[in-house]
């Protein structure tokens, strides 16, 4: 089914307690955003035109590794577990705003090779990232989950 024709198979709308719902092409919650099609592909192209807006304004003051975390590589980071299995597209317009942000703080040209900044910076690139996060947040649920009861937290125990 083409994406025209699943956006018109949707319906026009429920009613519940004569309310009028009507569906709407993306939503955002915790500032990630999920088209209908439940693809990122919104997330995504908002989340880079933020960062670049962000380098943009960084221009005009000195750049530091620190600022660059700060304000790009903070917003790439944010939410990048939902980004896998994206296609590589998507993946290459992440990664585009992590080169763009090496160029700036290393001062380099368009053409210049960025890998062994990329490393002196200590990034990982976008594919990276998100496997390492995936891997953390795994290895944490699988070894600190049996440990960490809410009952045993103290102050809790009053609620139960």
């Amino acid at each position: 089914m083409s994406r025209r024709n699943a956006t018109s198979a949707v319906c026009d709308g429920s009613v519940i307690d004569s309310v009028p719902i009507t569906p709407v092409p993306c939503v955002r919650d915790l500032s990630i955003y999920v088209d209908s099609d439940l693809s990122v592909r919104t997330h995504v192209q908002r989340m880079v035109s933020s960062c670049f807006a962000a380098l943009r304004q960084l221009r005009q003051i000195p750049q530091t590794p620190a600022t660059f975390q700060m304000l790009v590589h903070s917003r790439l980071d944010y939410g990048n577990h939902v980004l896998v299995g994206i296609p590589a597209y998507l993946m290459r317009r992440n990664q585009s705003v992590l080169n763009a942000a090496t160029r700036m703080i290393c001062h380099f040209g368009r053409s210049d090779y960025i890998t062994d900044a990329l490393i002196s910076l200590h990034c990982l690139r976008v594919p990276e990232c998100i496997q390492y996060k995936i891997a953390v947040r795994t290895l944490t649920n699988a070894v600190m989950g049996p440990l960490i009861r809410v009952a045993d937290v103290p102050g809790r125990q009053v609620l139960l």
